[in-house]
């Protein structure tokens, strides 16, 4: 066992369950017994708490994220630095990374949910940049994900203030070399540009259900980041909006000049995006990944024998230089300006004339042409139309030949529809040689899966495995059942087996358990036992005990009931009686030896301040007084002998009945 758990901290935290082992800490669940809520709690390592670096660099930690505080970025409560422990309090998530989810919708999640998550990562890193700090370890493990959908950033382990960004690949950066910058991996100066790299590798392995670049070792994959050109991701995924794609790759850009120089400016984009989903940025992609790293230092001058000015500057012909010009004088030149003039004039009549000889020639001659690209084809827009349609359509079908290629899941166009074809819509061709070729992908409608059994779940296991399902539930209905225990699903609809689609809503019924009828006591005594038995069973309540005692009441009549008349208990609620024996004998009989008992009895431990105790022996009134329930027990002693029937009050109802021996 966990040598912490069980412990409580600071007089505050009671340590309940390890929840994490990370490289640095282990993360408990703990208790705040202060403010009376679930915290997570990170403590340092033994090991590492020895050495002052680590220590240090746990508290920067600790410091930097605790200046946050946004809806999606996990929030720290509390740092606590001693010389046994040091650990740092933290907002518990209910929830699961990131990284999990996309495993659970098969490594993909379509466009929109992907939008919807990458605008909430943006937020909570332009957040903390604004606070001067950068995540440096932006990845789907790091990003948890809320039972109501959404995200907090979390893990800013290696998070590190800007003035004193380290400039090295250090080994957390190579365990995340998948989703690191390219400045990172060259070991170069960050800033938080970086962290809009590494969302930008997010949002593409969302997209697309893959990574941009893998390799056999971090080195490697960490100089695909520098050199490599990613596949865009309408390669991948054709559905993918064009937009979409385009804010993806201007995030991944290798050239950090033309990347996104803020998370507020790929937030405009993501904005855009949201309400206009046809947006087009023309953004130029190829300018992205350019073949030389721009220089993190400022921009050096270049001399006259640098490449660029030769490119801008190409040498000249060797030829003979041609002599002096002649100077003469002011009136000289003043006079030959008139000649000048007309020397230029001629050239531009001509070059006019020209022209207008060339548009007639081109309108006369050429006209043809025209007509002949009216008769080009277009390529219609199949785009949400049936494929069993689209294949009768005898219009289409005159000039194009429509070949499905494949199915795929969508969550846009219901099963049968077009969700992608090549040639684009629009596309100009000619049909010389016969039909073209339209390829087709065809939806296959949206996700299905069987419905799951969670009938006999408690209704918290039962929303929690359909919610992993990605399925809605809707509020429950709540049923008495004599078969199902209180708290549990009696019934599901859709039920087990059914086919559903992520995003459905299941319908729960929940039991509360047998349902119990109220009866009113009747009144019993001064009738004959055997009465006192069918007026009881008439009303739905049952005689459990008999005791006979002498009275002055005549023998056989009913004297006492432990439950008084016009009271309401459940049904079958059993009632204790006692019996007149009559008057005791004129001779009595030798007096018996009594024994002294002593009488404890439990409070009861409800919200009551206070409570009325009363204590009966064969009936017979031994304690009756109000008292504090805080005092836990009360006792009280009693003489007899033989066999005693013991009932106790809590404030007039009958809690608990017994028999007591004073011989034994």
């Amino acid at each position: 066992m966990n040598q912490y758990i069980g412990k409580i901290l600071d007089n505050r935290y009671e340590i309940l369950d390890v929840i994490g082992v990370g490289g640095m800490a282990v993360v408990y669940k703990a208790y705040c017994h202060r403010l009376h809520r679930f915290v997570a709690i990170k403590v340092l390592k033994r090991d590492l708490a020895a050495d002052a670096e680590f220590r240090r660099r746990f508290h920067e930690e600790a410091q930097a994220v605790a200046m946050l505080s946004h809806p999606n970025i996990v929030s720290v409560y509390d740092v606590s630095k001693g010389d046994d422990l040091d650990y740092i309090v933290m907002e518990l998530i209910d929830g699961i990374t990131l990284k999990q989810y996309m495993q659970k919708k098969q490594g993909r999640l379509n466009w929109r949910e992907s939008l919807y998550f990458i605008t909430q990562i943006v937020r909570a890193l332009g957040h903390a940049h604004s606070r001067g700090i950068i995540h440096r370890d932006i990845k789907p493990q790091n990003i948890m994900v809320l039972r109501d959908g959404s995200v907090k950033v979390a893990d800013f382990g290696i998070a590190r203030i800007m003035s004193a960004a380290q400039t090295t690949l250090t080994q957390e950066a190579l365990g995340s070399v998948h989703y690191i910058s390219p400045e990172q991996a060259r070991g170069s100066h960050i800033d938080a540009r970086a962290d809009i790299y590494s969302a930008g590798v997010v949002l593409y392995e969302m997209l697309t259900g893959r990574l941009p670049f893998d390799g056999d070792s971090p080195v490697s994959v960490a100089i695909q980041h520098i050199n490599a050109k990613p596949i865009a991701p309408r390669e991948i995924v054709p559905d993918i909006p064009l937009g979409l794609e385009q804010i993806t790759m201007k995030a991944m850009a290798s050239r950090i000049d033309q990347r996104y120089m803020n998370a507020e400016a790929m937030l405009r984009d993501l904005e855009e995006f949201r309400k206009n989903p046809q947006v087009d940025f023309h953004y130029d992609l190829a300018s992205f990944h350019g073949s030389q790293p721009v220089p993190d230092e400022p921009t050096q001058s270049m001399d006259s024998s640098s490449s660029l000015n030769r490119r801008q500057h190409p040498p000249a012909r060797t030829r003979t230089a041609p002599p002096p010009p002649r100077r003469r004088p002011p009136e000289e030149r003043y006079e030959e300006e008139p000649e000048t003039r007309r020397n230029w004039v001629i050239p531009v009549v001509v070059v006019v004339f020209l022209a207008a000889v060339g548009v007639f020639l081109w309108i006369t001659f050429f006209s043809d042409m025209f007509r002949q690209e009216e008769d080009a084809l277009r390529v219609p827009n199949l785009l949400g139309q049936n494929i069993s349609d689209v294949l009768q359509d005898g219009e289409v079908l005159e000039h194009f030949n429509v070949v499905e290629q494949s199915r795929q899941v969508s969550d846009e166009y219901e099963e049968g529809e077009i969700i992608f074809q090549d040639p684009d819509a629009g596309t100009e061709v000619t049909a010389d040689e016969g039909p073209i070729t339209i390829h087709v992908v065809v939806s296959s409608g949206q996700e299905t899966m069987d419905m799951i059994d969670v009938v006999g779940d408690t209704y918290e296991t039962a929303v929690t495995r359909l919610q992993q399902m990605d399925l809605k539930v809707d509020t429950p209905v709540r049923e008495h059942s004599d078969d199902v225990e209180e708290g549990k699903v009696i019934s599901s609809d859709p039920a087990e087996g059914a086919q559903v689609h992520p995003g459905d809503t299941v319908k729960l019924v929940i039991s509360d358990g047998p349902e119990t009828k109220l009866v009113t006591v009747p009144t019993l005594t001064g009738t004959t036992l055997e009465s006192a038995r069918q007026i009881a069973a008439g009303a739905g309540l049952t005689i459990s005990n008999v005791t006979e005692v002498n009275s002055n009441y005549p023998a056989g009549q009913v004297i006492y009931q432990s439950v008084a008349p016009n009271t309401e208990v459940e049904e079958g609620t059993s009632i204790v009686l006692q019996v007149s024996l009559g008057p005791a004998q004129t001779q009595p009989d030798p007096e018996p030896t009594t024994h002294t008992k002593t009488i404890s009895v439990t409070l009861p431990t409800d919200e009551r301040e206070s409570v009325a105790v009363r204590i009966t022996v064969d009936g017979k009134e031994v304690y009756s007084q109000e008292v504090n329930t805080d005092q836990g027990t009360v006792y009280t002693s009693v003489r007899g002998s033989g066999t005693a029937e013991v009932c106790v009050y809590f404030d007039g109802e009958l809690a608990d009945q017994y028999s007591l021996n004073f011989d034994e």
